[in-house]
């Protein structure tokens, strides 16, 4: 089935700080959010952190998802981007760790990774209150955003031009997973469908999902995944000037053999 949903169309113009993966890196956030001009207070101590953001320019922050799981502090990330959802600050569109996290907080059947139990063993320690907000939150997210008159599109994995505006089974699991190959490389990840190469949409993309040490750039568009929690960089790219801003990681959170 095929719907629209109109949360998907924004009708904000910006500007905007598009920022990948952050994967439970709530300090590196924070940091990365300050160097782009934002003004933060944060009450409460690491684990239970309240963090409102505002800009003296009035941009906004846009998340790429892929908020919890591998790093040390999820349950704050998501009390900044759901804090900044309430404040009008920040919005968010869901990855699929994200999606992965609400299906365990449903009590449906999931297989617990190595990289899940890191937001589990949080979750345990909050109120259920606490969690129930995380759920509605979670389960609201829009699998991508329209912004900007069309001109810019953020999903997790990337969105082909067919998809834009569309709310399907099929476009919604484009924009957590990407597409594969079925084949896996040296190292047993799997290998991706390299849909940028034959994009010729007008509307910019701006992605994560797909870690790399440098962003990458093909025919419009941008991934910002450059493995932070691995130990690497936290990305953000300013709109419409689509300039580049980076902060180095704390530390190598969870390690990666392309990272390492």
């Amino acid at each position: 089935m095929t719907v629209q949903r109109p949360d998907i169309w924004q009708q904000e113009t910006g500007p905007f700080d598009i920022i990948g993966d952050v994967h439970g890196c709530a300090k590196e956030l924070e940091k990365l959010l300050e160097k782009l001009g934002y003004e933060l207070t944060s009450r409460g101590p690491r684990g239970r952190r309240t963090t409102h953001i505002r800009h003296s320019g009035n941009r906004k922050v846009i998340l790429v998802g892929d908020l919890v799981d591998r790093g040390p502090a999820s349950m704050d990330v998501l009390r900044t981007a759901m804090h900044g959802e309430t404040d009008g600050t920040i919005r968010c569109v869901i990855g699929n760790h994200d999606d992965k996290f609400l299906r365990w907080l449903k009590g449906r059947e999931v297989r617990i990774t190595r990289s899940l139990q890191t937001t589990i063993d949080e979750a345990d320690k909050e109120k259920p209150k606490f969690l129930d907000d995380v759920r509605h939150y979670l389960e609201h997210l829009p699998s991508h955003l329209i912004l900007d008159k069309g001109r810019l599109i953020v999903a997790h994995a990337g969105l082909p031009q067919k998809y834009h505006g569309i709310e399907s089974r099929s476009s919604r699991v484009f924009a957590m997973y990407g597409e594969t190959t079925g084949q896996t490389d040296d190292l047993g990840f799997p290998i991706r469908r390299d849909w940028a190469r034959n994009y010729r949409g007008d509307a910019t993309v701006v992605h994560g999902h797909v870690a790399e040490k440098k962003v990458r750039h093909v025919n419009n568009v941008w991934c910002l995944d450059t493995g932070c929690v691995y130990g690497h960089k936290l990305t953000a790219l300013r709109w419409p000037e689509k300039e580049i801003v980076q902060i180095k990681a704390k530390r190598d959170w969870f390690p990666h053999p392309r990272f390492s």
